[in-house]
């Protein structure tokens, strides 16, 4: 009995230690399945997370008009485009220029851009992330809340007609 067990400690001990190439490729494989699954949903939360981001922006951009509306005698600001990181409007003086005290700015998400209309006595709201592919509104005429529109831009979104 002791011979038998010298005999398997001497065979393991002379070259049974390490991984086969196939213990090796299995492993590879493996890793490989997981990163296939979890690239993919990786990327889809990224851009998830960004629509939210300009469906967030709509409302922010909504309480800033409506906080417009109650300082500035129940009017709304005239209408504007975003700039990089902010959608700035307000009221134009009798100069035809816009002072600090008769603006309001919405701050942007990162990679988001939005558009203003003011329709008189209504005004709506879009935004969309960088990635183009959805677009976000908010029109004051039938209130609710933020809706997805099935528009391709903002500028589609911005005109009456479009939902």
């Amino acid at each position: 009995m002791k011979e038998t067990l010298r005999r398997m400690q001497k065979k393991r001990a002379a070259g049974d230690s390490g991984f086969t190439l196939v213990e090796l490729l299995v492993v590879v494989v493996i890793i490989g399945v997981l990163v296939a699954i979890a690239v993919p949903m990786y990327l889809n939360y990224r851009k998830g997370a960004a629509n939210k981001s300009a469906e967030s922006d709509v409302r922010a951009a909504v309480s800033a008009v409506e906080q417009f509306y109650t300082e500035h005698d129940n009017q709304y600001p005239k209408s504007g485009d975003s700039t990089a990181e902010k959608l700035i409007f307000g009221l134009e003086d009798s100069g035809g220029t816009s002072t600090e005290e008769n603006t309001q700015v919405a701050t942007l998400s990162p990679g988001n851009s939005m558009q203003y209309e003011n329709n008189g006595a209504t005004y709506r709201i879009c935004a969309m992330n960088s990635d183009g592919k959805t677009v976000y509104y908010y029109d004051s005429s039938t209130g609710g809340s933020v809706k997805k529109s099935s528009a391709k831009t903002l500028a589609d979104c911005i005109s009456p007609a479009a939902p």
